[in-house]
């Protein structure tokens, strides 16, 4: 099912606003590495938002998604302030970590060692 225009501009702006939330509470710099929102996704009825996470240079992935997570409430809280006037409710907010970041950068190094010949370190296939 096709994501609604609705879904779109609610989503856009709970991005921004995640964005900035996470700023002010102090959350966009964890553990050394940086934490920023990849992408949100809503619900077709605006309850449930899907928050994807990315970490960048980030030691203990798990660590900071804990920290997060235990701190959800507040985020709501700042998010419920912001939106009050755009939103009957609220969405349920749920985060996820988004590791395209990590996906890219093991590619690239796929890409780099097959480029100067050599083969992959964990390349265990046997022709």
């Amino acid at each position: 099912m096709e994501e609604g225009k609705r879904q779109r501009q609610i989503a856009g702006a709970l991005q921004e606003q995640f964005n900035e939330i996470f700023r002010r509470l102090n959350l966009s710099m964890i553990d050394g590495g940086m934490v920023s929102i990849s992408s949100v996704k809503v619900t077709p009825d605006l309850l449930e938002a899907r928050v994807y996470i990315s970490l960048f240079q980030v030691k203990d992935a798990a660590k900071v998604m804990k920290t997060i997570e235990t701190r959800a409430w507040e985020i709501k809280k700042e998010l419920a302030e912001r939106m009050k006037n755009q939103l009957r409710r609220i969405p349920v907010i749920h985060f996820y970590n988004d590791d395209t970041l990590d996906y890219v950068f093991k590619m690239e190094q796929v890409f780099k060692e097959i480029k100067e010949g050599g083969t992959s370190s964990d390349d265990n296939t046997n022709e």
